[in-house]
């Protein structure tokens, strides 16, 4: 069952769309030109979120959404009955959207720069550290010594964001199609004649044997014996921000609790003992027979089969893929090699 937990509340940010000022969202006239906050304007949240503690922006966080005037549209406290404004009815005011999830704030740059006098300062910042001067986002700082924007803040243009993937992509495209031409296109043809063949065979030895398993998440196998299971349980938690529509955001935790089973338990398994191997350089490979108990099996045989070459470029070795295949080298025969760029044979033909 998943549980919710209040930590705190965060104060907000709005942007005043006059002069592009951030202000706490607490606040219902910009600090730095006046103008009241709009009915419409998005509350954000600021470069550091950072949990209230004093009691009176508290109390205003856990009120209800914020009213605004249906006369003059000022903004005022859930609880009010009358504007503060122009002191008009309140019944008929429309209260601002609450109850949503706050996306993440994207990632801060680490200093904004004073347009008044030019000084650095966090991010986090509202105000300049040095002159006192608001300090707008860095997204919509204009220079230095220039002038904020009038109205709207400035949207920087819109880029390909698929554009860097794709050219990554296309790289990578191209790296492995020129490794692929090089380690299986055949780029060169060398005549070659059979020095000598070498083949190599594997028998193995398996013997069921009883293997210990523990600490195994999930269910035990059906064939499992001596099971000893518990099961654990953890909280799985996450904390969101959701916006109380007065400029305050409540921050809650939501836990779930999870549980898994974990076992101990033994199972009977085919297990090798031994690898009996023989070896020769001849067209006719052979297998070991060891003997074997009741209780005991051969597993899946292997081969390996490998054809030196002599060539003008020295000795080359190819590794048939079958007996039938490695069968047509006899010594002394002489057959056409084909290279790849890295001088290894990809290929033979009479």
């Amino acid at each position: 069952m998943a549980r919710r937990r209040t930590v705190g509340f965060v104060q907000l940010e709005w942007t005043c769309p006059n002069c592009s000022t951030r202000n706490p969202g607490g606040r219902k006239t910009c600090v730095n030109c006046g103008a009241p906050q709009p009915e419409n304007v998005q509350f954000e949240q600021p470069a550091e979120a950072k949990l209230v503690s004093d009691e009176a922006a508290v109390r205003a966080a856990k009120g209800g959404a914020d009213i605004h005037c249906p006369f003059c549209g000022t903004r005022n406290p859930a609880s009010a009955k009358v504007c503060s404004q122009c002191g008009g009815d309140l019944v008929e005011g429309r209260r601002r959207m609450a109850g949503q999830v706050m996306q993440a704030a994207p990632t801060a740059p680490k200093t904004v720069t004073c347009r008044n006098c030019g000084t650095e300062n966090p991010a986090a910042n509202t105000t300049c550290s040095r002159c006192g001067s608001p300090l707008p986002r860095a997204s919509v700082l204009a220079p230095a010594g220039g002038s904020a924007p009038a109205t709207q803040p400035v949207t920087p243009p819109k880029k390909n964001a698929w554009l860097p993937w794709a050219i990554l992509a296309g790289v990578a495209v191209l790296i492995c199609a020129v490794v692929g031409f090089a380690l299986f296109a055949p780029t060169a043809s060398l005549e070659a004649t059979v020095d000598d063949v070498y083949w190599q065979t594997s028998v193995p030895l398996q013997e069921i044997q009883s293997v210990w398993y523990s600490n195994e998440p999930g269910s035990p196998p059906s064939d499992a014996y001596d099971v000893s299971c518990d099961t654990r349980s953890r909280d799985v938690c996450e904390q969101k921000m959701i916006d109380r529509g007065n400029g305050y955001a409540e921050v809650v935790e939501d836990c779930r609790t999870e549980t898994e089973q974990y076992c101990d338990y033994r199972r009977d398994e085919w297990r090798t003992l031994q690898t009996y191997t023989e070896e020769g350089h001849s067209l006719a490979p052979f297998y070991a027979q060891p003997s074997y108990s009741a209780d005991q099996r051969l597993g899946s045989e292997t081969v390996d089969y490998t054809v030196y070459f002599q060539t003008v470029d020295g000795t080359k070795t190819y590794s048939p893929d079958d007996l039938n295949e490695f069968q047509r080298f006899s010594v002394g025969s002489v057959w056409i090699l084909k290279l790849n760029a890295l001088g290894s044979v990809v290929g033979v033909e009479r």
